[in-house]
């Protein structure tokens, strides 16, 4: 099988909303081919899961996941429980993990932190290969390569033949998907912060309490959280961190101290 191609490299890469469909279909017959089911995610905090142009769930319509297993796009808790999501904000690179912990080809101290504790129950798998894909603006998507057979647990050999590959392949098939669902972009266009909104996060950045703000500015409490949350709602960020994160990459604030 000659896996890693420019003939699957442009069949998993979206161009335009039509082509999402075949572009997951490009992507499952690959999985397939090497032995796994894929997962894709193209924002690991988002409930949402990818769709094709009329909105239907690739994960059931493509992937083969059906409604009545354990999946991910219905489980509100796994960008904060499974150990996998939580690997892929440490980590850039492949990795495989089971219940004995992750692998990855180059050392990454930070997994070694991971509490994989009950990992099946909140991986909602035995074993898997993860490809992160850190995006613009502080998102994270992945692909989890699952093995068809559920009780392959040892997937070390695997790795080592299709991680390069399949890195490739996912993270082409995750970017392009969240460039082209222009509908739900990173960064809004009217995401330009106001001086008040800007001054407020300069001080959440170093840890100031929304009281201590309110203290500094010689402002209400309610209205620093109104200037904070109205940045995060511009920005489209999902929580105080990412709001702070979102306006330091585009350049409103420092986050050196």
């Amino acid at each position: 099988m000659n896996l890693l191609s420019q003939e699957n490299i442009d069949a998993v890469r979206v161009t335009a909303p039509e082509s999402i469909r075949p572009a997951a279909e490009a992507l499952h017959r690959i999985a397939m081919e090497c032995g796994f089911r894929a997962a894709p995610a193209h924002d690991i905090a988002d409930k949402r899961t990818p769709v094709d142009a009329e909105g239907n769930i690739l994960a059931t319509e493509v992937f083969g996941w059906s409604d009545d297993e354990r999946v991910w796009w219905r489980n509100s808790r796994i960008a904060l429980d499974s150990p996998l999501t939580s690997a892929c904000r440490f980590e850039s690179q492949p990795f495989w993990a089971n219940a004995e912990g992750f692998r990855t080809f180059e050392p990454n101290a930070y997994l070694d932190s991971i509490n994989i504790a009950n990992f099946e129950q909140r991986a909602l798998t035995e074993s898997a290969i993860c490809v992160p894909v850190h995006l613009p603006f502080g998102q994270i998507g992945a692909v989890s390569f699952n093995p068809l057979d559920k009780s392959k647990i040892d997937l070390s050999e695997e790795f080592r033949l299709y991680s390069d590959a399949l890195g490739l392949y996912a993270r082409t098939f995750i970017s392009t998907y969240v460039q082209i669902m222009g509908s739900v972009q990173a960064l809004p266009p009217e995401s330009r912060l106001s001086k008040r909104e800007v001054e407020c996060l300069r001080w959440a950045a170093i840890g100031k309490t929304d009281l201590e703000i309110s203290m500094i500015m010689s402002r209400s409490r309610a209205t620093v959280r109104f200037h904070i949350h109205n940045a995060a709602t511009k920005l489209n960020a999902v929580n105080r961190s990412q709001t702070v994160f979102k306006a330091a990459q585009l350049g409103y604030i420092s986050l050196q101290t």
